[in-house]
């Protein structure tokens, strides 16, 4: 039994707004459901639509800011600085800065386009 896994080539969501995200580990790379943790990259200008997650979210910046709007207030993380958003909170994601937003995002449970009730 091997007691360890190693993500050589973590599975290159498709997107067409210009944001990167690479799962690592996750329902679409390996089928856990427990949890996923992807590494991406926001361009500048970059937002999504509010949503409210059925998962724990835990964001770690590596290089840049990333803004949050979470149940109305406006929360803004830089390099090296990281946040625990609670399930079901109403979130928005979005770097409306001049340089592009390094980080990794670990969801429990996985992330799944069904549980993140994107609004329209």
């Amino acid at each position: 039994m091997k007691y360890y896994q190693i993500q050589k080539s973590p599975f290159v969501v498709p997107t067409d707004d210009g944001k990167v995200i690479e799962e690592h580990f996750g329902l679409a790379t390996d089928g856990n459901s427990d949890v996923s943790i992807a590494h991406m990259i926001a361009p500048p200008g970059w937002s999504e639509p509010f949503q409210s997650p059925e998962f724990d979210e835990y964001t770690y910046i590596i290089k840049g800011k990333k803004q949050f709007i979470i149940e109305g207030e406006k929360i803004v993380l830089e390099t090296g600085q990281s946040i625990k958003i609670k399930k079901n909170a109403r979130v928005q994601y979005s770097n409306p800065f001049n340089e592009a937003c390094e980080y990794l995002a670990i969801c429990l449970p996985a992330f799944s386009i069904d549980a993140v009730n994107r609004e329209s």
